[in-house]
């Protein structure tokens, strides 16, 4: 049984909704306004948010997090994307499953769509907010500032909803893209300066026979970010293109290109985010007790109290990517690359059976199932997104039709071209949601810097950003081809 969404119409006409452009934007009017967007944006992220502990803001721990959510911990932005993330993948699971008739095609259907999906990311986000300060993820100087700063992070993670929106109007990408690829560059260079300036001069000045090696091993992680950086670039670079003719044209001709990377890293975004976020919003079942405190243990089990809580177990550990990172100590690691490997041999973690106690689970068990639940999130939302989307096999043949391109040697049927195209797009769109999957649970448990899940995602969001001012320039360029494509 499906239902329409005409029934939100009375809730949605009171969401606020930044207004677009009355004439389309120049692309150095589309800068202007991108480079104006960024610059609100690394204001929040270098500002703690009043009443924080300003010692907790550069967790270690929370940085691949923080990469994955656009976020530092701490600061205005410690919520990050999350809200807009989480929202889509729930409309996606929705939408999936049938309960909602919803035609992207229509332009009403498709407003009652965003609007319902914008105010889903504003409750998000005020929930969030809350789960964040009340359980300890955002340490303050006091417990007076509990509510200033649930006020803080809950307004100013309704604002980066809208600053999104304004950048997706207004910029030349979609905000999400952009504050992530902003934060890895940050991290980037902040890890390479830590490495340079700090970890392989202190290795040098401690002297010794294995001084130089030590150097040598703490330029590990750069190493590793620029490995996945190439992978990155060269997966980017493969794709299958199919000839079309113009129907109306003779002798006009062209190709339809299918990347390797169809549905580029999006669904390792999707994928990761619903990882890290259940272990942000498990932690409310942490201290559960009574006749559900087995349950609660089996999903996710911490250990401490107040603060200081962590995750160390249960069902959401091992699919979380919770490994440490292979840095020295002194710089919140474990101790370089030989202690890390070591960590990886021998830790065990704890997973509680109701029926059978708790029982130990070896580190490799961890890394199997956290890589294995990856994949499988990533093709799955995948598939969803070309739906979604309109880059299906049957939307992607009825936009060709209604343009006039066909494939030669076919009829000017949908169908047919349809039936071509799915012999290409399910299993590429398979295939590329794999490659990126296990691409980042590699780079992630190497330890790359800025993590490898950021480099991943960074590569595709600038590959995405160049098309897309190569389009625009392209359009500015040829006034007629604009007029022909809208």
């Amino acid at each position: 049984m499906t239902m329409d969404l005409n029934f939100l119409d009375p809730i949605l006409k009171f969401i606020p909704s930044i207004r677009k452009p009355g004439a389309p934007l120049s692309m150095k009017e589309k800068l202007k306004w991108t480079g104006l967007i960024m610059l609100v944006y690394f204001m929040m992220f270098s500002t703690p948010a009043l009443g924080v502990s300003i010692s907790a803001i550069n967790q270690p721990i929370m940085q691949l997090i923080s990469i994955i959510f656009a976020a530092r911990i701490g600061s205005l932005i410690t919520v990050g994307i999350t809200p807009i993330v989480l929202s889509s993948i729930l409309l996606q699971l929705i939408v999936g499953t049938g309960l909602f008739t919803i035609d992207m095609n229509n332009p009403e259907q498709k407003s009652r769509f965003q609007g319902l999906q914008k105010l889903l990311a504003i409750v998000i986000a005020i929930a969030e907010s809350y789960i964040f300060v009340s359980t300890g993820y955002v340490q303050m100087a006091g417990a007076a500032y509990f509510v200033p700063v649930f006020l803080q992070l809950a307004l100013c993670a309704v604002f980066i909803i809208f600053l999104d929106e304004a950048m997706t109007k207004y910029g030349i990408t979609s905000g999400i893209n952009l504050f992530i690829a902003g934060g890895v560059a940050y991290s980037i260079v902040a890890g390479t300066a830590t490495i340079l300036f700090a970890e392989a001069a202190a290795s040098i000045a401690a002297g010794g026979a294995t001084a130089i090696p030590n150097a040598i091993l703490a330029f590990g992680p750069l190493f590793f970010a620029i490995i996945v950086f190439l992978m990155s670039i060269y997966a980017y670079d493969i794709k299958i293109e199919l000839p079309l003719v113009f129907s109306q044209l003779r002798g006009v001709g062209g190709r339809l290109p299918i990347p390797f990377l169809y549905v580029s890293v999006l669904p390792v975004i999707l994928a990761t985010s619903l990882e890290s976020s259940l272990s942000v919003w498990l932690r409310v079942i942490a201290g559960v007790t009574g006749p559900l405190a087995g349950l609660a243990k089996f999903f996710a089990f911490y250990q401490g109290t107040g603060s200081s809580m962590n995750l160390v177990g249960g069902l959401v550990y091992l699919i979380s990517p919770s490994f440490p990172m292979p840095y020295s100590a002194t710089y919140g690691g474990v101790g370089g690359y030989v202690a890390y490997f070591t960590y990886l041999a021998s830790h065990t973690s704890n997973l509680y059976l109701p029926w059978g106690g708790m029982v130990l689970v070896p580190e490799a068990v961890h890394i199997l199932i956290y890589t294995l639940v990856l994949v499988v999130l990533a093709v799955v939302f995948g598939k969803f997104w070309i739906e979604m989307t309109g880059q299906s096999p049957k939307k992607v043949a009825e936009q060709l039709g209604d343009v006039g391109w066909q494939i030669p040697g076919f009829r000017r049927d949908p169908r047919i071209v349809e039936n071509v195209l799915n012999k290409y797009i399910p299993t590429i769109t398979v295939l590329g949601s794999i490659f990126v999957a296990l691409l980042a649970a590699l780079a992630t448990l190497s330890g790359a810097v800025g993590t490898g899940m950021g480099i991943l995602l960074t590569v595709g969001i600038m590959y995405t950003v160049y098309q897309q001012l190569e389009q625009e320039h392209a359009l500015e360029a040829y006034p007629a081809l604009n007029k022909l494509l809208s």
